[in-house]
C-alpha cells in the first residue's frame, strides 16, 4: 500500500504502534487501493535510475567550486554543466590569467572527477535504453 493511503488511518502520533495500527484499519477497506510488488527487473532497472541520479548529483557538485574557484579569480563562466567542462580547459590553458598553479591542479583534478561521472552517467544510460 502507498504510504499517502495509509495517513487518514493513524490516530496518534507517528511511531511504529500506530503505523501498524493504521495499516491494519487501512488493510479492511474494501475501497483501499495497494500498489504492485515490483518484480527483481523492475527493481533492478529502478536501480540503475538511482545510481545515475547520484552520479548527476555528484557531477554537479564537482562543477560549483570549479565555477567557485575560477570566479575568485575574475573569470566567470556561463551557468551549465557543458559550459564549464569546455571552458574551463580553455581557461587554464591561458597563462595570461592570474590563477596560481595550485588551483590550476586542483581545477584540473575537479575537471578530471566531472570526466569519470561524465562517462559513468552515460554508461549507465546506455544501459537504462538497453
Amino acid at each position: 500500500m502507498a504510504p499517502h493511503f495509509i495517513k487518514p488511518y493513524v490516530k496518534s502520533n507517528k511511531n511504529d504502534a500506530a503505523d501498524v495500527e493504521a495499516i491494519c484499519e487501512a488493510v479492511t477497506r474494501p475501497a483501499m487501493r495497494f500498489v504492485p510488488i515490483k518484480n527483481i527487473e523492475q527493481q533492478a532497472v529502478l536501480s540503475l535510475h538511482r545510481v545515475r541520479h547520484g552520479f548527476v548529483k555528484a557531477r554537479t557538485a564537482q562543477a560549483n567550486p570549479m565555477d567557485g574557484l575560477l570566479a575568485e579569480y575574475g573569470l566567470v563562466v556561463p551557468q551549465g554543466i557543458g559550459r564549464i567542462a569546455s571552458r574551463a580547459p580553455e581557461l587554464l590553458g591561458d597563462a595570461t590569467n592570474e590563477i596560481p598553479g595550485i588551483v590550476r591542479q586542483l581545477i584540473k583534478r575537479l575537471l578530471e572527477h566531472m570526466k569519470t561521472l561524465d562517462q559513468q552517467i552515460g554508461e549507465i544510460e546506455m544501459q537504462i535504453k538497453v
